[in-house]
């Protein structure tokens, strides 16, 4: 090998040398370029999602404000309902009342007919003769019944006051018996129009507790069991409509079927939020 062969192969190496260099950084240049472009077009997609995060992060809270104001709303409602309900079930309860009232009153009438018209037999010598002679207690029942007429209309036109005087002279003049049980029941009914519900309390405990199989015994149970109702005692509650419920008088009643719906909404009660049921009779009376 020559000299000049030498020289040749190495200018040859030289230069191929010499060009792989440049395509090598020819080709780094083009990786880099790529590189930016794709990291550019990742910081803009990054950017638009939380552009998009943010939005839907905006949209699902003011679905959870609308929750909330829906529930809330519910809630509402269903307080609003419950006292609808309780207002129905009163006049209900008022409406039954008077009924009974106008039938008892009917039958008073109807039975003392014949007693006030009773005759006594009086002998005079050989002959006999027959005179009318007032029956005594059937005249006091007359009276009574007038007077229990008169405080039936003063308690139907708001005068509580003039209406429970009235029954309470009823009830002192008959002491017992049906008529007294019904002014006893009605000067209860008074005084919770009075704003007295303890009085009213201590008077229907007293009609039941005396006569618990008596005409007016399941009405004056049930309205207790209303008024610890309303005072969000509801063991009481629970007991007197468990008493209506055990009463062989109250068979076939408007109260059995009442206390019987009561006890079993009670029975029944179910909290979504943990409260318990004086929780939320509590609040209702805010």
């Amino acid at each position: 090998m020559n000299l000049k062969t030498v020289t040749l192969g190495v200018v040859l190496a030289s230069f191929m040398l010499s060009g792989c260099s440049s395509i090598t950084v020819l080709r780094t240049k083009e990786m880099k370029a790529v590189g930016d472009e794709v990291m550019a077009k990742n910081d803009s997609a990054y950017k638009a999602l939380s552009v998009e995060n943010e939005s839907l992060r905006a949209q699902l809270d003011s679905v959870k404000s609308q929750l909330d104001a829906a529930s809330l709303l519910q809630k509402r409602l269903q307080a609003e309902v419950t006292m609808l309900s309780k207002r129905v079930s009163d006049e209900s309860v008022r409406h039954d009342t008077r009924q009974e009232e106008i039938i008892y009153r009917l039958d008073l009438l109807l039975g003392k007919s014949d007693k006030i018209l009773a005759k006594k037999v009086v002998v005079s010598g050989n002959a006999a003769s027959t005179v009318i002679e007032p029956d005594a207690n059937a005249e006091k029942m007359v009276e009574a019944e007038t007077m229990f007429n008169t405080a039936h209309s003063d308690y139907h036109r708001g005068e509580y006051k003039l209406a429970y005087n009235g029954f309470k002279k009823v009830y002192e003049l008959m002491k017992k018996g049906e008529m007294a049980e019904g002014a006893l029941y009605w000067m209860a009914l008074c005084l919770i129009e009075a704003k007295q519900p303890e009085k009213a309390k201590t008077l229907l405990a007293n009609l039941v507790d005396s006569n618990p199989q008596g005409i007016k015994a399941c009405p004056g149970m049930y309205k207790l069991a209303s008024l610890y109702g309303d005072e969000c005692n509801l063991d009481k509650k629970k007991q007197y409509l468990q008493m209506i419920i055990s009463n062989n008088a109250c068979v076939s009643t408007p109260e059995l079927e009442q206390a019987a719906l009561a006890l079993q909404e009670m029975l029944d009660f179910k909290s979504t939020d943990g409260k318990t049921a004086l929780d939320i009779c509590l609040e209702q009376k805010k």
